[in-house]
């Protein structure tokens, strides 16, 4: 199985920057999810991008811009295994979390995150940058291929090393 999952991650790759998620983490993250479905355990977006990004921030995805200014650079500018922090809305009310995969363009990522579709992992999905300013302060995503959905606000992205 975890031969399978490595190859399913590697099959989706899009790669167009020299930079790469940690495969040993992608696996990981996977067999996680795996394991909590074999449970009968619902998947959510913040063990998943923890367990993807190694960014070890507890609580609601909506708290962890917040918790991460005291721990990890944050910042505007989208790198490859930076997590989005999107801010809570009336439609998504503990907010979101999502992994960068892949620098399409300065306006354009690709992410890996849990629980976009109900208790569902959704690999290689894009993020469009829309803000009026392109700052990453408003994106839309891609929520079948090639579909991109409702504009979400989004605080911006959280480095994984540490930057105190």
């Amino acid at each position: 199985m975890a031969v399978g999952l490595f190859a399913l991650v590697s099959a989706c790759a899009q790669n167009t920057t020299d930079e790469d998620l940690n495969p040993e983490r992608q696996l990981m993250a996977l067999q996680e999810v795996s394991k909590k479905r074999s449970r009968g355990q619902r998947v959510w977006c913040v063990p998943y991008a923890r367990d993807l990004s190694g960014i070890e921030i507890r609580g609601n995805a909506k708290d962890w811009w917040g918790k991460a200014r005291k721990t990890f650079e944050r910042g505007k500018e989208p790198v490859v295994g930076a997590v989005m922090s999107f801010r809570a809305t009336r439609g998504m009310p503990l907010g979101h979390v999502a992994v960068v995969s892949d620098i399409v363009s300065d306006r354009e990522v690709i992410v890996n995150h849990a629980n976009w579709h109900r208790n569902k992992v959704s690999l290689q999905m894009g993020v469009k940058d829309v803000s009026k300013n392109n700052d990453w302060t408003v994106v839309r995503v891609e929520s079948q291929p090639g579909r991109y959905g409702s504009s979400y606000p989004v605080n911006g992205f959280i480095y994984p090393t540490s930057g105190k």
